[in-house]
């Protein structure tokens, strides 16, 4: 969701709480609460896109760095005539390359989906509050 999305959703939302005048009703701190939950998943949303992007973004350079080194494997095996001296050694470097990649990439997935989490719980708790605030009879 982009700002100008946000802010349009917010405007018409205005518009129609603003129509209603209720006695012992704040609309403007109901408005103010409405515009913070927009806020609030506009900035999750951008989150979010920030991780897919370095998810990515890391598997681009993950998969750049396995074509480089099998590029690198089949020089060597052509250059021995077929049969590397260390071909157990070769492979298994590979796999514990390709298993440290895997562990990078679930980091980065687990790191995106907290702090979009993140940003919406953060938002809940405020939102508690302030319904907290709002239930109170004026004095």
């Amino acid at each position: 969701m982009d700002s100008t999305n946000a802010s349009s959703i917010f405007t018409e939302y205005t518009k129609l709480i603003s129509q209603f005048k209720l006695p012992g009703i704040d609309t403007g701190a109901i408005l103010e609460s409405r515009r913070k939950d927009i806020e609030a998943l506009a900035e999750a949303n951008t989150t979010a896109l920030a991780g897919v992007q370095s998810l990515a973004s890391k598997q681009a350079d993950i998969l750049r760095t396995t074509l480089t080194e099998l590029q690198s494997l089949v020089g060597r095996l052509s250059a021995s005539g077929g049969q590397p001296a260390n071909a157990g050694e070769v492979v298994q470097q590979a796999l514990h390359k390709a298993l440290t990649d895997m562990q990078e990439l679930a980091d980065t997935a687990y790191r995106a989906q907290s702090d979009s989490v993140a940003v919406v719980t953060k938002r809940v708790a405020e939102h508690v509050e302030e319904l907290k605030t709002l239930l109170q009879p004026k004095k």
